[in-house]
């Protein structure tokens, strides 16, 4: 279980971490701060690119971020907007990949939390690795 304590800390460092976002186009500014099971933080902000189909949400940059550092197992990770908008169906689908038990806390850029689902309950009949046969 997260403490309160660091549940604060993840919001307090994904708004901080926020303000590196590169966002020329849609001026729409996120953090996000990834906790792992080893007690690891790892921040990632949303990279817009002209081509926007290779823009990258703050989501998978955190968790991308942790993998490429040898870290798969995430205890929460806080994701701040402007407005708490929450994860996109492809972050939700990466989240998967490494566990539906994850915790989410969707905070604005005030602090004030709006909800703390976790990927499961943002993904329900979320395609696993547990779906794939195994050799």
């Amino acid at each position: 279980m997260v403490s309160n304590e660091m549940k604060e800390k993840l919001v307090q460092m994904a708004i901080e971490t926020r303000q590196n976002a590169y966002v020329p186009y849609s001026h729409y500014q996120v953090g996000a701060a990834l906790l792992t099971s080893s007690g690891k933080i790892f921040c990632g902000v949303n990279i817009e690119n002209a081509a926007y189909p290779t823009t990258m949400c703050a989501e998978r940059v955190a968790v991308f971020k942790a993998v490429s550092e040898g870290e798969k197992k995430f205890e929460a990770i806080a994701v701040v907007t402007e407005n708490a908008g929450v994860c996109c169906g492809g972050c939700r689908q990466v989240l998967a990949e490494f566990g539906l038990e994850t915790l989410v806390i969707i905070a604005d850029d005030k602090g004030k939390v709006r909800c703390e689902p976790t990927v499961g309950d943002l993904l329900p009949g979320a395609f696993t690795p547990d779906q794939l046969p195994r050799k």
